[in-house]
């Protein structure tokens, strides 16, 4: 006879579970009651373990073939390993058996989100609200389903309706943060956690969140204080520490962020980002060795780390070691052969060289995938000036203007390579709008060309616009 059990403690399901395991391992049947088998299923499920959690699945279902919550559990386990046409077969044989069962309705849901067929998952999330006791889930659901939909709108508005419900949905504080980072609506984000704030000012989550919200506009000291509240009530919270690292670095404050960031390995293992964030603040802090030191501990965790590689050769670079930079520069190209930055370097890096060709090639790249990088644009076009082929450098430079119409360092060095090809009137054109745009960076002309100083017709039209502002 089957000795009775109130299942509630890991002890108790522990039993069940050996008593499982014995069965097994004898090839036998034994008898286990409803609730047993859902604390078996509920052991291997947490361990990660589906092909065991599907397995007493079988034997319940084929002991208890009306218990609907067996087929739930079973799609759940389908629908975790992406078997989602045997999930929803599951799905179907419930939902014969008890058709107001809210789970199936809310499962169901889910995997019409995880397949695309959003309407069909709408459907069957908005049926589950009306029999579903646990609404908040329903809700976060939903909210999930419209941020894969692409409408992040609807999705903060279903993840409200589930916070409001349990304030204590950690996940759902985060879905919204990203929600309101997509949309761009970070002042909103700040409102929403400070009032969830009021109400429970114990939330490490919403200090977390709000912090980040700050971090976004620029708020640095505000984040800071935000993530201390965080750490306060979360001491262990690697992640709030790592964010009050890459605040302080954005206040320059290198130093404090180099011990905040050391401060997360004491909450987690060191990771290679963390190592790379610590490697960079001493290469700000011009600690070049120590700098490198870090990002080759980064490389080391993980080999893939294209910025960590680049900020080797940044720190080669700063040595003066261009040739052994470009070694590292091209490491991390290998990664991320997109990034603008990498190719701005390894330019910089064969102009200091003397490979002009090279270098060419290299801020055409920088230009191409970032056609707003203003410095990249002139020490471009200065490459071709230098080599006295003053055309190329002007049409670099028109190329550059046509990109950014607005910026007027531009139009001053094309008044520069006007002038030194002898195409004064176009110079002089080239000057007025230049002039039009910005008269106080009239400076910048003569620095490049120094002797147009001495230009009377010029200094007169530079002075005609000084007198008129």
């Amino acid at each position: 006879m089957e000795e009775e059990f109130e299942f509630g403690s890991p002890e108790e399901q522990k039993q069940s579970v050996d008593r499982y395991e014995e069965m097994i391992r004898n090839d036998d049947q034994y008898f286990f009651d409803a609730a047993a088998f859902e604390s078996i299923i509920d052991y291997y499920a947490l361990k990660n373990d589906p092909v065991k959690a599907l397995q007493v699945i079988g034997f319940a279902i084929n002991q208890h073939p009306f218990e609907t919550i067996f087929l739930v559990k079973q799609a759940q386990i389908y629908a975790s390993i992406q078997n989602f046409d045997e999930a929803l077969a599951a799905l179907e044989k419930a939902e014969l058996l008890e058709p107001s069962e809210g789970d199936i309705y809310l499962i169901r849901g889910t995997i019409y989100s995880s397949m695309g067929w959003f309407d069909d998952a709408e459907e069957n999330l908005k049926k589950a609200l009306h029999s579903a006791d646990n609404k908040e889930d329903v809700y976060y659901q939903l909210g999930n389903m419209f941020q894969v939909k692409g409408d992040f709108e609807k999705a903060v508005h279903y993840l409200k309706k589930s916070l409001q419900i349990n304030q204590e949905n950690q996940d759902a504080l985060y879905e919204l943060a990203f929600c309101y980072d997509i949309i761009g609506r970070q002042e909103e984000s700040i409102s929403f956690y400070k009032h969830f704030i009021d109400n429970d000012p114990y939330s490490y989550v919403a200090w977390y969140n709000l912090g980040n919200a700050y971090h976004k506009l620029g708020r640095y000291e505000e984040a800071i204080d935000a993530y201390d509240y965080a750490i306060l009530i979360k001491e262990n919270f690697a992640s709030a520490y790592f964010n009050k690292g890459n605040a302080l670095v954005n206040l320059d404050r290198y130093s404090e962020a180099i011990d905040i960031y050391k401060q997360t390995f004491e909450y987690e293992p060191p990771s290679a980002d963390t190592y790379c964030a610590i490697g960079e603040c001493y290469e700000k802090l011009e600690l070049m060795d120590t700098a490198r030191d870090y990002y080759k501990k980064a490389v080391k965790l993980d080999n893939t780390l294209a910025d960590a590689w680049f900020g080797i050769g940044v720190t080669l670079d700063f040595e003066e070691r261009y040739f052994e930079s470009l070694h590292f520069y091209k490491k991390a190209l290998e990664f991320d052969d997109e990034n603008p930055d990498y190719w701005f370097a390894i330019a910089d890096a064969r102009y200091k060289l003397g490979q002009f060709e090279e270098a060419e090639k290299a801020y055409m790249k920088v230009v191409e995938l970032n056609p707003t990088d203003i410095e990249a644009w002139l020490d471009f076009s200065s490459i071709y000036f230098e080599k006295k082929n003053h055309l190329q450098a002007i049409e670099t430079m028109a190329e550059a203007i046509k990109c950014n119409p607005e910026i007027p360092e531009l139009y001053y060095r094309l008044v520069a390579y006007l002038f030194a090809d002898g195409q004064y009137n176009d110079a002089l054109n080239t000057l007025d709008l230049a002039l039009a745009i910005d008269p106080d960076k009239h400076d910048i002309l003569f620095e490049y060309l120094p002797q147009l100083q001495g230009n009377q017709v010029i200094v007169d039209i530079i002075n005609k616009y000084k007198d008129n502002t």
